[in-house]
C-alpha cells in the first residue's frame, strides 16, 4: 500500500464532514461519501450526473459490519462468507438506518466489502461509504487517477492514489433471486455457486 496513514486520516475526516473522496478498489476507483448522510449522497449523484432513480451501493470493512446496515438470510450470509471481501456487490434488504436517498426509495441496497488494502484501511476509519465508480455516469470507469474527469477531480476533497487498478467492475448479485444483475469479476464462480444452492 503506497497511501500513507496521514492521507487516509484526511480522507476519513473529509467523509465525516460530508465531503467526497476518490479511493482505489480491487475493481476501479470509487467515489466515497458518508452513505448515511442524505446531503453527501446527493452530492455524489450531482457530481456523477447520475439519475436519482439509479440506486447507489455502500461499502463496509467486513461482512460482520455489513449486518449493521442490511438483513441477510442464511443463504445470503453463506454467499457473503464465500465471496467477500472481493469484487462482488450483494443486494440485500436494507435496515431502516440506510437512507432512501442511497437506494432510490427501494427496500434493498447493494453491499461491497472491497478486497483492497487502501479501501479497507479507509473503511476501518469511516464506514459505510458510497461504493460507486469515480466517473460521470455514462463515461468509462477510472482505473488510473490520471483518467479522472475534471468534474470529479474538482469535487473530491481528497484523492487516494494507489496506482492502476485491475479495472473489471464488480459482479452485482441478488442471492435470494439467484440472479446476477451485472456480470463482472468472478461472475462464472458466482454463477456456479448460485446453481448449487
Amino acid at each position: 500500500m503506497t497511501v500513507p496513514d496521514t492521507a487516509l486520516d484526511r480522507a476519513a475526516a473529509a467523509i465525516r464532514r460530508g465531503d467526497l473522496v476518490v479511493y482505489p478498489t480491487e475493481t476501479v476507483y470509487g467515489l466515497g461519501a458518508d452513505a448515511l448522510d442524505p446531503t453527501a449522497i446527493d452530492r455524489v449523484y450531482e457530481v456523477k450526473r447520475r439519475p436519482h432513480d439509479d440506486p447507489l451501493s455502500l461499502a463496509v470493512p467486513t461482512v460482520e459490519a455489513a449486518h449493521r446496515y442490511v438483513t441477510a438470510d442464511a443463504v445470503e450470509h453463506r454467499f457473503m462468507q464465500a465471496f467477500l471481501p472481493g469484487p462482488v456487490t450483494v443486494v440485500c434488504r436494507k435496515r431502516e438506518r440506510v437512507p432512501d436517498e442511497l437506494t432510490a426509495g427501494r427496500d434493498r441496497v447493494g453491499v461491497r466489502v472491497p478486497d483492497h488494502p487502501v479501501a479497507r484501511a479507509l473503511l476501518d476509519r469511516v464506514a459505510p461509504i458510497t461504493a460507486t465508480s469515480a466517473n460521470v455516469s455514462g463515461t468509462g470507469s477510472v482505473r488510473d487517477i490520471a483518467a479522472l474527469s475534471p468534474r470529479v477531480r474538482a469535487a473530491a476533497a481528497t484523492i487516494l492514489d494507489d496506482g492502476e487498478t485491475p479495472g473489471t467492475e464488480s459482479t452485482v448479485v441478488d442471492v435470494v433471486a439467484g440472479e446476477i444483475l451485472r456480470r463482472g469479476a468472478m461472475a462464472d464462480a458466482i454463477e456456479a455457486w448460485l446453481s448449487e444452492e
